[in-house]
């Protein structure tokens, strides 16, 4: 579904991705782990549109969308959850929500895919007229999931989804996403929860200072004494 081809990707004079390459296929599961400033959420903003390569493509199945604008990658189908959820905090949950779908390809169907996010998450329901603000961090983690499925993506990005999380609710995050792609949406996750990253995923990719330096099937991964020794603190 998605290729990422050799990707310079800087911030100023300060270059932040060096020859970045790896896919993402579909109806899969990616991880993407790495230390801080290893590249990670750069990754997920080139292929958001939201940070312009200096060399390399991004494509989505045949299509070249490396110079295509954010918005209308969007419509493409490629929606990203930002790290800090990034909510309008003085609208309300179902406001929020219903921001997500302005996207032509989800604006007609809105409703259906409204009542479906609600069936994933209760919660919301109950609190559809509250503002976002007031809502606790794992409420608004899954209103900010729930906007994002608004748009109908093909493909979903979670950036740090997990940060700040109680672990009982780390553990519903990571269950909502596996349900998410059983029903058919892809997903790259970029996560610092490594092992609960790797347990979750299908494939996984590890960035070190900007450049990738392992790929390969999660769980496999899990094994690799380089990964557990800098990781998993084994």
């Amino acid at each position: 579904m998605l290729r990422l081809e050799g990707i310079d990707a800087f911030y100023d004079d300060l270059q932040a991705l060096a020859d970045v390459s790896f896919e993402v296929r579909e109806r899969e599961i990616v991880a993407l782990v790495g230390a801080n400033a290893a590249g990670k959420s750069t990754t997920l903003r080139v292929i958001s549109g939201l940070v312009a390569p200096r060399r390399g493509r991004v494509m989505l199945g045949d299509d070249d969308i490396t110079h295509v604008p954010a918005h209308a990658r969007v419509d493409r189908g490629v929606v990203q959850v930002p790290e800090g959820r990034r909510l309008f905090p003085f609208m309300t949950v179902a406001e929020n929500l219903l921001l997500g779908a302005h996207a032509g390809r989800a604006r007609g169907e809105r409703e259906r895919t409204l009542a479906h996010v609600y069936a994933l998450f209760p919660v919301l329901d109950e609190r559809r007229t509250q503002l976002a603000g007031s809502l606790s961090g794992g409420e608004q983690q899954m209103c900010a999931i729930g906007r994002a499925l608004m748009a109908r993506p093909r493909l979903l990005m979670l950036d740090e989804p997990t940060l700040g999380l109680a672990p009982v609710l780390v553990a519903r995050i990571f269950e909502t996403v596996r349900a998410i792609n059983s029903q058919g949406v892809t997903v790259l996750l970029v996560e610092q929860n490594v092992r609960q990253a790797l347990t979750l995923a299908h494939r996984a990719c590890v960035l070190e200072s900007g450049r990738m330096v392992l790929e390969g099937p999660a769980r496999d991964l899990l094994g690799d004494e380089r990964l557990k020794r800098a990781y998993l603190g084994l």
